[in-house]
């Protein structure tokens, strides 16, 4: 079994590891921590696919986003953030150990390249074209209506998270529309002669 295989069964193993432990955690600190670790680890993967694009998209657009993640669970949870930062090292061995098998794999799918004398990770995209210009021709031709179809999603997705915090209030404040088009400049501005020493 070559590096790259082992590499391969070390990242896979805990992905699958690390995703199950963010729905079997009971803390959402350490369901964030554990979500981190995945994106991390399928990351690596797309590394060794010689994917480098998906793997930075991954790790900037997904690992942010853990960032809003956690804002909604704060939000929906009432999570309270004085007890959270009081116990904040009881936190920091399962963080520690997040870091450190982070940092290992890291260490392995660089020393990768050192074990042998050419690149040992499969080239994605054909000769002559980067991985981002044929990750665009793809999802632009072949599968432009998933991939607008995901966008409808997302759509959908994104306004039931409005209408879920939404403050239903008994006595809203609403706009009527009639009422702002027959307003008149007369209704909106008033000319008053201020004498001086006198206020309004």
């Amino acid at each position: 079994m070559d590096i790259t295989s082992i590499i391969f069964y070390l990242f896979a193993s805990v992905s699958v590891a690390s995703a199950f432990m963010v729905i079997a955690a009971r803390n959402p600190v350490y369901s964030v921590l554990f979500l981190i670790l995945t994106f991390f680890n399928a990351a690596g993967l797309f590394v060794l696919l010689g994917a480098e694009f998906l793997a930075l998209i991954l790790l900037v657009v997904y690992v942010g986003a853990v960032a809003v993640l956690f804002l909604f669970v704060v939000m929906m949870l009432d999570v309270d953030f004085v007890e959270l930062s009081e116990g904040f090292l009881q936190y920091l061995p399962i963080g520690a150990t997040v870091g450190i098998i982070m940092l290992v794999e890291l260490v392995m799918v660089f020393a990768s390249y050192g074990f042998s004398g050419e690149t040992t990770f499969p080239q994605a995209a054909p000769d002559g074209v980067t991985n981002t210009e044929a990750l665009g021709r793809i999802l632009y031709t072949d599968y432009i209506y998933f991939f607008q179809s995901a966008g409808a999603i997302l759509l959908v997705a994104m306004i039931g998270a409005i209408v879920l915090t939404l403050d239903k209030r008994t006595s809203p404040k609403k706009q009527n529309v009639a009422k702002q088009n027959s307003r008149t400049k007369q209704d909106g501005v008033e000319n008053i002669n201020v004498k001086p020493g006198q206020g309004l």
